[in-house]
């Protein structure tokens, strides 16, 4: 099978003059590219309020209805780690040193994930052929149950996607801890990709690590907390449906919303087009104007600077968008962004209905059309 590749056609210049703009940003400023003492308060922030609600319901101190709200925070906290922390850290960005990195990447491990089968499904597959169908299986939110691009073949169902799946999107955490993690790492290819032979050692991290996930979030608790089994069960979805909800919707709103492109290969398999503005056409942002939505998603608004500059700690990328934009407006080429979280979660919504419905009924009525009969 050979490799996908970009074909520059056009001989674009503007990743080159991006990169010198930013690397020049960063030389007179006199700052490293990696994370700071803002990135530092934050993963320290972060981490305080994940071991103290965890603490909180383990203590056993207080009703049901107290611990299932306990229980939402923790399961949206584990997100927001998720997005500040180990993100930056599988990608190598939060510290220069390679070893703090490896480190901080271990706190996937406390949502329930595994930075070794991230980094190979995402910094290496999604982060290379971005919203390319039968690639990037990001875009495989929901198989046979949610339709978002025309390789897809259409079912009636789908005329409704545009209202359930945001309701699916809450199950992508417990897919991942119970599921999606062990169907990667043992899967031969991921998208049309090998994912090559893995090191030893990470078949004791894959199922090590799981068992203390599951010790954790599932042993503890029915051991120590005045339960019943089935208040735990409810306890434990709703946990993982608010971290799946939050971190489904921040990363659909990166690459499935308007104008964001699907590209398909060529009859020679390639993409014509140079990787990084393949980028900028895969790609969107929003609520850049927001400090809260930057704190909360770590920079995974600016989902266009992170896809150009991966090794770019995401404290950075309020300063740096405005050149990306800056060196787009100079190249002509689209920065897609919507101003708001809402008008990004509009948007979503009407490219789920356009692939459902909208689509559906236009093929239905060709079937419908009536069939002459000869007398």
């Amino acid at each position: 099978m050979s490799k996908l590749r970009f074909v520059d056609k056009r001989r674009s210049t503007f990743f080159a003059d991006a990169r010198h703009r930013v690397d020049a940003y960063f030389t007179e400023n006199n700052i490293p590219k990696t994370g700071n003492r803002a990135m530092w308060n934050k993963t320290i922030f972060y981490m305080v309020v994940f071991w103290v609600l965890y603490g909180l319901i383990i203590s056993n101190q207080f009703n049901v209805w107290v611990m299932l709200v306990l229980a939402i925070a923790l399961g949206m906290t584990c997100a927001f780690i998720g997005f500040n922390i180990c993100h930056d850290a599988v990608h190598g960005s939060f510290a220069a040193d390679s070893k703090t990195n490896k480190a901080l990447s271990l706190c996937f491990h406390l949502i329930g994930g595994n930075p070794y089968v991230w980094s190979l499904s995402h910094n290496v597959v999604h982060h290379t052929y971005t919203n390319i169908p039968g690639h990037d299986e990001d875009l495989e939110i929901a198989p046979g149950l949610v339709r978002i691009h025309h390789e897809e073949p259409n079912k009636k169902i789908y005329r409704f996607q545009h209202y359930y799946a945001f309701l699916l999107y809450g199950l992508a955490s417990l897919s991942w801890v119970l599921r999606k993690d062990y169907v990667k790492f043992f899967q031969k290819d991921i998208g049309k990709t090998a994912s090559g032979k893995h090191p030893r050692k990470e078949y004791f991290n894959l199922f090590f690590y799981k068992a203390v996930y599951y010790a954790l979030f599932i042993v503890l608790p029915l051991c120590v907390l005045s339960i019943t089994w089935w208040q735990f069960l409810i306890g434990f979805l709703v946990m993982h449906y608010f971290e799946g909800l939050v971190l489904g919707l921040v990363f659909q709103l990166a690459h499935i919303v308007e104008h964001a492109e699907f590209p398909e290969p060529n009859e020679d398999g390639n993409i014509e087009e140079s990787w990084a503005v393949h980028q900028m056409q895969t790609t969107a942002n929003f609520s850049c104007n927001s400090p809260v939505a930057t704190f909360l998603c770590g920079g995974l608004n600016f989902q266009i600077e992170h896809h150009l500059f991966p090794k770019i700690c995401h404290i950075h990328y309020p300063e740096i968008s405005k050149i990306v934009k800056a060196t787009a407006a100079d190249h002509g080429i689209h920065y897609i962004e919507n101003k708001t979280f809402w008008t990004a979660l509009q948007s979503h919504y009407r490219v789920l209905r356009k692939y459902g419905k909208e689509e559906f009924t236009l093929e239905s009525v060709e079937e419908l059309q009536p069939v002459a009969v000869r007398a």
